[in-house]
């Protein structure tokens, strides 16, 4: 990585008082931990749009689909400050080329998904989005976001990591549109790590980098980013990573041992039936890669998607 990886996020979980109470929710594996690797451009839009601090708490109300946000007690309606606010700060986070956003769980302006709407006499549904960060993933659909509630998931926090990481090598890839050469060379060392997400994709992207027509390359590189972030975001399962670890066994049938096979064959069938993390098997086939200088796997990504010192497939 040529420099960190800029993400926007929830001021909040950074320290920053900027809470309807004055206080914060900081998040301390997202500025130790992710903060080493990760740039943040820090976004409150409660405060951004004019609100201060503290201040009347507010809520989501009416259709979930179109709610209102409302102050709770003197039941003020900021919904077109908020969106037009959002309108104007999301115009000028596309100038920062983020690659991510890590919004805060629950807020009715920056929540992406599972806010309590309250209807009419009746009980709160879990079904709404903060209006500022519905407008960003209208605007940036494919962009990798979490909140920092998922993010205390092991595989979802693995896989928004995996994308963040993932995007960053194509946007360094992609200034460089030079010619085809620069996308076969990216479809190549990404090929596992399209793998484990889904073969369908994986053989859509390779269609596309093999196409012989006259297709303009902009259009060619466009269309690719876009199924790349679209794979990434398929879950992976134990069954696909278990085809994976057993395709890439298959590099080693004229070096590896009796014993060696067995042993990384039973860690494999370990790790599918749930016995022990990714990171197992992973590291015994990285072993066999420096060990007979697999020059092929070498390249792929799937086998550190993101720094070790992470420990994310420590716990999937």
């Amino acid at each position: 990585m040529e420099d960190k990886i800029k993400i926007g996020i929830s001021r909040c979980l950074l320290g920053e008082n900027v809470r309807y109470d004055g206080g914060h929710k900081w998040d301390r594996f997202i500025t130790d931990t992710l903060g080493i690797y990760l740039e943040f451009v820090p976004v409150c839009p409660e405060v951004e749009c004019g609100l201060g601090v503290p201040r009347e708490a507010m809520h989501l109300i009416g259709d979930p689909q179109n709610p209102r946000l409302v102050t709770i007690r003197s039941k003020i309606d900021h919904t077109e400050k908020m969106k037009t606010y959002a309108r104007q700060r999301i115009a000028e986070l596309e100038k920062e080329d983020l690659c991510g956003f890590i919004f805060k769980s629950g807020s009715p302006s920056s929540g992406m998904e599972r806010v309590k709407v309250y209807r009419d006499k009746g009980e709160p549904v879990k079904t709404g989005v903060g209006l500022f960060a519905g407008e960003f993933m209208t605007r940036f659909p494919l962009l990798p976001v979490e909140d920092d509630g998922r993010l205390n998931d092991p595989q979802l926090r693995e896989n928004f990591i995996e994308r963040l990481f993932a995007l960053k090598r194509w946007r360094e890839v992609t200034p460089r549109k030079v010619g085809l050469k620069s996308l076969i060379d990216f479809h190549t060392s990404h090929k596992f790590q399209i793998l484990s997400h889904s073969r369908k994709h994986y053989q859509q992207m390779g269609q596309l980098v093999a196409r012989t027509d006259t297709l303009p390359l902009k259009e060619r590189f466009d269309t690719y980013q876009d199924l790349f972030l679209k794979v990434l975001h398929i879950k992976t399962t134990p069954k696909k990573h278990t085809d994976v670890l057993l395709h890439m066994m298959g590099f080693f049938k004229k070096e590896l041992s009796t014993d060696e096979k067995q042993e990384l064959l039973e860690s494999i069938e370990h790790y599918k039936k749930g016995l022990i993390p990714l990171v197992v098997p992973i590291t015994l086939i990285l072993h066999y890669v420096r060990k007979y200088d697999q020059s092929y796997l070498k390249k792929q990504t799937y086998l550190e998607p993101h720094p070790l010192e992470l420990k994310l497939r420590n716990h999937v």
